[in-house]
């Protein structure tokens, strides 16, 4: 599973989250033919067999050397990308950390050793074995041992470490050592992924952390040079202005086929930036060489100037296969003006994204049906025979359009537009207690229906203006307001907001961070991507019949089921989403010819060299 870093963007912000899950297919095979020893999937196949030389999506004799030049935006302030406190600046969780397997970027739900050179799962399922490469180093020459391996997984799962380590890990009841190159990890209960999510543990070194305090407060602790087994080393920075990473010389997986082709860069730097408009001009002027355009104006009129004149810049959409997930304005659940479903059904009412793609986005955009857009897991018409199975013994619980109603997203394109939209709404208000007294919507003790509307990138505000100014011919007293990256980082973790722009990506095949994105469990702690706030027992239940679904129908089912009950808990306003990743970039780079299927851009990115 590969790393999916926080972006500012018109398809939303994405919390800082290290090594989002990679989802997974069904076991139709007995469970001794669901691994070959130099990788794991789901489904008991694997494209790539044991001598294979590299990946197809990459070029593997890209030239080498050179210097990256990227940015971000925002700044960081701490080198430990697995706490929760703070920020750490990008790339370390690709450049310098690295986990027991990786993903194969051509195949939704197969990995390949990296750390890890043997697999093996036990034939009840309730265990994976894992043998270490006997090359495999840190950075300072020093072996990666099994004790480095448990650990990681015990800091992991520890208070010490951000909330998703702790629910993702969380069915992962123990690590053994066998030998000093041999691990295992026993399962709580049998589940389709683990020894998937097993192989996606980021391996830290013991000694490290024990020298410089994995969650200290000391800044010789917090702000040391990182140390891990991955392909490049941080050199230097300028605390929350610029990184620079090196390659080391001796990485000892450079030669591995999961590796051939790939990071072949000797320097990357990372220039930070406020303002992401600032850095699409920086960009235009050439202080950086690459870009993930999400902005549909500037992808439409913004990327000219003397260096595309010239040939030195260029654009290109790559497309991709990828579940597209949820994207929209998230509530805040735990707020009391948000409890009321029927409120919140209504305030989803007021967005009007056929204008909005029209005249803001160029009609470049899709608009968001499910909370997994864009794939076969998507809700579809009325429930299935088996997804009625599932959902009956809480039809009690469960709002009857659950049962009756299509997920179907309020359009302005039928008779009436965004005037029947609103009438609709208004009507829902009125249900909920509320009324219009001087053309301001009030509560029953005359108190103003009023908000915030929390954005990290001023690039929003256009968005936000046309949806504000529908919001108040329902009376109702909607802002907006963009600040500063860190402390809109902070806010969020601290749930501390009324309404935010948030992403929930999904992949292949959704497993345990869906406990992370709707569960209970993650509702009240910090740090948590439950941003909305979901604690509900149903929700629940149904997180559970997608983590242990047993093979790819029941988890299909599941997901559908899942599907229609969050759409009808009205929890977002749903937005849009791409099939395509938009890049702008320097022409002195070079890609491979054979693109990857399921993958982030910088994924991607990971695999382009310089001429």
């Amino acid at each position: 599973m590969q790393k999916m870093k926080p972006r500012f963007q018109e398809q939303g912000w994405r919390m800082a989250v290290t090594f989002l899950c990679l989802v997974l297919l069904s076991m139709l095979q007995p469970a001794q033919s669901l691994l070959a020893a130099h990788g794991e999937s789901l489904d008991g196949e694997l494209k790539y067999p044991k001598d294979f030389k590299h990946f197809d999506y990459v070029s593997p004799n890209a030239k080498q050397g050179g210097t990256l030049n990227l940015h971000s935006l925002g700044g960081f302030d701490k080198m430990n990308p697995f706490t929760l406190k703070g920020e750490s600046p990008e790339g370390l969780g690709t450049y310098v950390y690295e986990t027991l397997t990786v993903s194969s970027l051509d195949e939704p739900f197969a990995q390949y050793g990296l750390i890890a050179k043997d697999i093996a799962m036990a034939p009840d399922q309730k265990s994976v074995t894992f043998t270490l490469n006997p090359k495999a180093r840190f950075a300072d020459g020093t072996p990666v041992r099994a004790e480095d391996v448990i650990f990681s997984l015990e800091i992991l799962q520890s208070e010490e470490a951000s909330p998703f380590y702790q629910l993702y890990f969380h069915d992962i009841e123990r690590g053994e050592i066998i030998d000093v190159h041999t691990v295992k990890f026993h399962f709580k209960r049998k589940n389709r992924e683990l020894h998937m999510i097993a192989g996606q543990l980021p391996v830290l070194s013991k000694k490290f952390f024990t020298e410089h305090g994995f969650n200290s407060t000391d800044a010789k602790d917090t702000l040391a040079l990182p140390l891990g087994s991955g392909p490049y080393m941080v050199k230097s920075y300028d605390l929350g202005k610029h990184i620079t990473y090196v390659k080391n010389p001796d990485y000892w997986a450079k030669d591995l086929p999961v590796r051939k082709g790939m990071f072949n860069f000797d320097t990357i730097n990372i220039k930070y930036f406020k303002d992401q408009t600032v850095s699409l001009e920086a960009f235009k002027a050439g202080e950086f060489d690459f870009m993930y355009i999400n902005i549909a104006k500037q992808w439409q009129r913004d990327l000219v100037g003397r260096k595309f004149d010239q040939g030195l810049l260029t654009k290109h959409a790559f497309a991709h296969k990828n579940n597209a997930g949820m994207q929209g304005f998230a509530f805040n659940t735990r707020r009391d003006l948000f409890k009321d479903r029927r409120v919140r059904q209504a305030l989803g009412l007021a967005l009007d994204f056929e204008w909005t793609n029209t005249t803001l986005f160029y009609s470049q955009y899709k608009r968001t049906n499910s909370y997994f857009a864009n794939s076969e897991l998507a809700a579809t018409g009325l429930p299935s025979e088996d997804e009625l199975k599932i959902l009956e013994p809480f039809r009690k619980e469960l709002p009857p359009e659950v049962f009756t109603q299509p997920l179907t997203p309020p359009t302005t394109a039928g008779p009436g537009g965004l005037r029947a939209n609103l009438r609709k709404a208004m009507a829902l208000l009125k249900e909920s207690g509320y009324q219009i007294q001087d053309g301001t919507l009030v509560d029953s003790t005359g108190k103003p229906f009023t908000f915030e509307i929390l954005l990290v990138s001023p690039t929003f505000e256009r968005v936000m203006a046309g949806y504000v100014n529908n919001l108040q011919k329902l009376g109702v007293r909607a802002s907006y307001r963009t600040i500063d990256p860190a402390l809109y980082i902070d806010r969020i973790k601290n749930f501390n907001f009324d309404m935010t722009v948030q992403g929930f990506p999904q992949s292949q095949s959704p497993g345990n961070e869906q406990r992370e994105f709707w569960g209970s469990s993650a509702a009240q702690r910090k740090g948590s991507r439950n941003v909305v706030g979901i604690s509900d027992p149903v929700v629940d239940a149904l997180i559970d019949a997608v983590i242990y679904a047993e093979d790819r129908k029941t988890l299909t089912v599941a997901c559908r089921a899942l599907d229609r009950v969050l759409w009808y808990g009205y929890y977002v306003v749903p937005n849009w989403y791409l099939d395509s990743h938009r890049l702008a970039f320097s022409t002195s780079l070079r890609y491979p010819e054979t693109l990857p299927v399921y993958y982030s851009y910088d994924q991607f990115l990971n695999t382009w060299w310089q001429e």
